[in-house]
């Protein structure tokens, strides 16, 4: 995807998810991500929003990466402010993405075309998955467009899947084969005793097959849903994705 169209997502979707914070409330239990509230992770996203822009403008706030989540989320304004200071943070980004000149150089922690291309990226799904999160905690259904939603598994997959390396699997090396039915998408996920060692997009056959809309894997393998249901089928050895589900977990830090 190119970065545009990240930024449109990121643009449309935080604004999504404002609007559901306030129809759930700021004491909203949010499911996926217990124990916070939705008041919790509008401050967190907010906090993660301006580190972002920090990135993006070359305007890093010192030490703005290394708070802890607990101090994320006592910092802030008081609860009648929030939702106003999460829009204004969202809508910094979204100008900062859209005013900074694709060459400018900057930090990435994934690959990426650019530094720009990264944070685009990062932010849209950062902020489509917590758009699910909090229309859920509202009582509403959130979907993807498939392609963007096949974009974010990528990114899953082939990023964070090196970088935050699981705990071993059992049973020899073994091979978890993802595939969109709707975009035509296929990622092959090689996990062994030193857990998972290679990721190539590819479709093929593997000893666990998940398959299914790609807005549903993005769900699934974001953790945010169950494995089986809504068109998503598992062959195979389904141990491979419970230790998916139980070891690959990415968090703030």
């Amino acid at each position: 995807m190119e970065i545009s169209q990240h930024i449109g997502h990121l643009e449309h979707d935080g604004s999504l998810l404002a609007g559901a914070a306030a129809r759930a409330g700021l004491d909203a239990p949010v499911p996926a991500c217990r124990p916070w509230r939705v008041g919790d992770l509008l401050r967190h996203l907010a906090h993660v929003h301006r580190w972002a822009a920090g990135h993006v403008t070359g305007q890093r706030v010192r030490g703005a990466g290394r708070k802890s989540e607990a101090e994320i989320l006592a910092s802030g304004p008081p609860d009648d402010e929030l939702i106003g200071w999460y829009r204004a943070a969202h809508a910094d980004l979204v100008t900062a993405l859209r005013t900074t000149p694709p060459g400018v150089p900057g930090g990435a922690f994934l690959p990426a075309p650019s530094p720009l291309a990264f944070w685009a990226r990062r932010q849209a799904h950062e902020t489509a998955v917590h758009r699910f999160d909090v229309q859920d905690a509202a009582g509403q259904a959130g979907s993807f467009d498939p392609g963007f939603a096949a974009d974010g598994i990528d990114e899953l997959l082939m990023g964070f899947a090196y970088r935050d390396r699981a705990e071993p699997a059992r049973g020899g090396t073994r091979v978890l084969q993802v595939r969109t039915s709707d975009t035509g998408d296929g990622w092959q996920v090689e996990i062994g005793p030193e857990g998972i060692t290679d990721v190539r997009r590819a479709t093929g056959e593997g000893d666990c097959v998940l398959d299914g809309p790609a807005g549903q894997l993005y769900l699934v393998l974001w953790n945010r849903r169950p494995v089986t249901g809504d068109g998503v089928t598992v062959t195979g050895q389904d141990d491979l994705l419970r230790f998916w589900r139980d070891d690959m977990q990415v968090t703030w830090g």
